[in-house]
């Protein structure tokens, strides 16, 4: 199984993104995903850009994609290039499977949840192997990649499960919706991203991206994970569990409270726009806590 390290020495301008789901309001965790993408990239003198990942209409949220760009811009967030929405870039992921399937890199499946759990939890492969191939279900990858192991920019050597790494993933789902690893790695690589910025709930998935980098032949990011803000251990905040909307009418605390969590100094209670620029000329990487999650009041 393949393992993949970065230099943190950047070869290309630094170019980040916050990729929001218009599934609901942006809440404080996902205000300290953008704030950290966010801090980042102005901190190396890059671009910042956002992309609205609205591939899953049972999921989202109407109105909310337009709410969520109008939180940022009251939050004092600026964004180069215009807004990328996911939705514009089907063609792009069905071509890319259909590249896939022709060169027998992918393959249909019709296994159910519960035959997976019976085989362990894991996926076998054993579509991919049938005497006569489906033609129709979900489409999985043959992963042959098996990215196991990277480092990360703030959590440092990230090891995951090697049965996990070497399982064929599903890249279409059954139910004709394109999956997130396949959207993440073609959007990212199409938009130029150096470093991904997110919360520690997507480090596993960075092995499998890293998979599809290595399978489509194109240059992976680099990666840092923040830690995520639970109400409890195991338990983050999420727009599924119903969390808060942040405040648009008065960012400042909101700001600070993202800055301390962040493990970053305080700033002075003026504009948002001006307390980001504070934020920024005083960014610390290494403050930011090494942790998978941080308790904060309900």
């Amino acid at each position: 199984m393949a393992t993949h390290s970065f230099n943190t020495s950047a070869l290309h301008p630094y170019v980040g993104r916050f990729a929001p789901s218009p599934s609901g309001a942006l809440h404080f965790g996902s205000l300290v995903a953008a704030l950290g993408s966010y801090l980042r990239a102005r901190s190396e003198g890059g671009k910042w850009l956002i992309r609205v990942e609205d591939i899953d209409p049972p999921r989202e949220v109407a109105g909310a994609a337009d709410d969520i760009l109008r939180t940022l811009e009251a939050y004092g967030f600026e964004w180069d290039d215009a807004v990328l929405y996911q939705s514009a870039r089907t063609e792009a992921y069905q071509a890319k499977l259909d590249e896939l399937l022709a060169e027998d890199n992918a393959y249909f499946c019709q296994c159910s949840r519960k035959q997976i759990q019976a085989m362990g939890g894991i996926y076998d492969g054993r579509c991919h192997r049938l005497a006569t191939p489906h033609h129709s279900g979900a489409v999985r990858l043959v992963n042959r990649a098996q990215v196991a192991e990277f480092t990360d920019n703030l959590m440092g050597k990230v090891i995951v499960d090697r049965a996990f790494a070497a399982e064929d993933f599903i890249i279409k789902r059954s139910d004709g919706l394109y999956a997130y690893q396949l959207a993440v790695v073609l959007d990212d690589a199409y938009q130029g991203i150096t470093e991904v910025v997110r919360g520690y709930d997507l480090i596993e998935a960075s092995c499998r991206q890293l998979s599809l980098y290595q399978t489509f032949g194109l240059t992976a990011p680099q990666w840092l994970h923040l830690p995520l803000a639970s109400l409890s251990p195991g338990f983050k905040l999420s727009k599924q569990n119903h969390a808060q909307a942040i405040d648009k009418q008065h960012p400042q605390a909101s700001l600070n409270a993202a800055l301390a969590f962040l493990g970053q100094a305080p700033v002075e209670l003026t504009t948002a726009p001006q307390m980001l620029a504070q934020a920024v000329a005083q960014f610390e990487l290494t403050a930011i806590p090494k942790q998978r999650e941080i308790l904060i009041a309900p």
